[in-house]
Parts: C-alpha cells; structure tokens; sequence
C-alpha cells in the first residue's frame, strides 16, 4: 500500500507545478517544436524543473523520468523496479490554444504498473488522485476530495470522450459500431488526461484511443481509472504495463468504466 503521505506530497508538487505553468499561461509566450513536431513552451520546462527537483528531495532513491528528460535508454530503465513518470504538461496543444483543457501528470510506477497517480488541472486548482489500496478522489480548490467510481453501463445514453486534438479513422469507425448498438450516443470531445477522469468519475463509459501517446500520457490517468473501478487496455484488454521495451510509445487503448462489456467487439476485423 502506498504512503497517503507521499500522496499529499505529489499533490503539492503538482499544485506547485501548476502555479508556474499558470505564470506562462497568463504571458505571451513562445512556443517550439521538438523533432515530432510537438509544440514545447517554457511551461512544459518550468513544470519539469519544479517537479524534478522536489521529487528527487522527496524521494532521493526512486528515478525520475520526465518527457522532458526522457532520453534514458532501456538499458539503463529496465533495471528501475519503481520509477517516477512525469508529464509536467501534458496538452501543450490545449495550452496554446488557451482552452484550459491541460493537466499535470505525476505517477508512481512499481513492477510495471502505476500505484499512484496525480492529475491537477492547472486553470481551476481540481485535481484527481488515485493510491494503491486507498481508491480514487477528485478534489476542488478549499474542499475536502470526494470518492469517485467509473459508473455501469446506462441503459439510456450512454458517452463516448474523443480526443479534441487527435481524431482519426479508426476512432471514427470505432464510434459507429459502439453507436450502432447504443443510439444516440452522447459524444464529448476534450484534451489531455481530462478524458480519463471523466470514465474515472463515471461521466463517460468509454475513450478508444488509436493514435500515438508516449507512456507518461497515460499513467497517472491510468491509476485514477483502476482505482474507481474502470480499467485502461490495449485493444486484446491486457491493462496497459509501463518500461517493458526500447520504445516508450503506448499501445492503441481503450479506457472504460464497465468491465463486463466486451468493448473488443467494437474494434472490427
């Protein structure tokens, strides 16, 4: 079980993070482009920097892997038994375009999979956490968290979260079939991990994902979903495992709420 003190504490790093991130949002900034094409700005470095620093203060022994910093070879990773994974912000595309749809991501990883996990939400201060053995909780600025649980399948409309940056075929067809067999499907389109608290906090049933994301896109995201109740696979339903190869691009996934749906059938031949 995880120390609810270092989840206290990982919040307060997000929370810190967050306030520098927010001190660009509020500037004209600049913004480059790595060699993915993906943008960077001083937020996406300004995070890094703050939460680096204070996880290597709090926890001196546990590696730290960054997407700002990811150039560790597997050699070297594939000794971690238990490592940090960082997004510092994960949505620059949102964070450019000023939708506030962007979010810092702190997880714990141990033998593969994450035990703790942070989503703060830099716009409004809500946050969305998750430990091994004490559940899942959102969190609003000046409240006490309250629990959250991914909801069963309703038997009216059912939601389907998109990607607002990031659509494709794949995701397209995916849609029809689900709609096919749940009309009128309500469809909600959003960025960052923000997709996956909504199946955490049961607002959505599900989110395919059939586009590139890189391991620390979706591993604190991942612990608030298992932990109310949802799970986070790739398309043969085996939940997503973190630094087992060379590569640190995830899986095509699905993230969904109810379990005893077989969501592979919507996938095609």
């Amino acid at each position: 079980m995880v120390d609810r003190a270092l989840v206290d504490t990982v919040k307060s790093i997000a929370a810190t993070a967050a306030e520098r991130i927010m001190e660009v949002y509020d500037s004209r900034f600049a913004v480059e482009h790595k060699d993915d094409r993906s943008p960077l700005t001083e937020a996406d470095l300004a995070a890094h920097r703050v939460i680096v620093c204070r996880l290597r203060a709090a926890t001196p022994d546990v590696p730290v892997l960054s997407e700002e910093a990811s150039a560790v070879p597997h050699e070297t990773r594939r000794r971690w038994e238990r490592y940090w994974l960082v997004d510092p912000l994960d949505g620059t595309r949102e964070f450019v375009g000023r939708n506030g749809e962007f979010t810092v991501n702190i997880a714990l990883i141990d033998a593969h999979r994450p035990i703790l996990g942070v989503v703060w939400i830099p716009v409004d201060g809500r946050c969305y956490f998750a430990a091994e053995g004490h559940g899942a909780f959102r969190q609003a600025p000046g409240r006490a968290p309250e629990r959250i649980t991914a909801r069963r399948l309703p038997a009216e409309r059912i939601a389907i979260a998109g990607s607002r940056s990031h659509g494709n075929p794949e995701t397209s067809a995916f849609i029809e079939r689900v709609e096919r067999r749940y009309p009128g499907a309500e469809m909600k389109a959003m960025g960052s991990s923000l997709k996956f608290c909504l199946v955490a906090e049961g607002a959505v049933d599900v989110y395919p994902r059939f586009g590139p994301t890189s391991e620390w896109d979706t591993a604190a995201a991942q612990c608030v979903v298992e932990a109310a109740g949802g799970r986070v696979t790739d398309l043969s339903l085996s939940p997503l495992r973190y630094n087992t190869k060379d590569s640190l691009l995830n899986p095509h996934f699905l993230v969904f709420g109810d379990a005893s749906v077989d969501w592979s059938t919507y996938l095609g031949g």
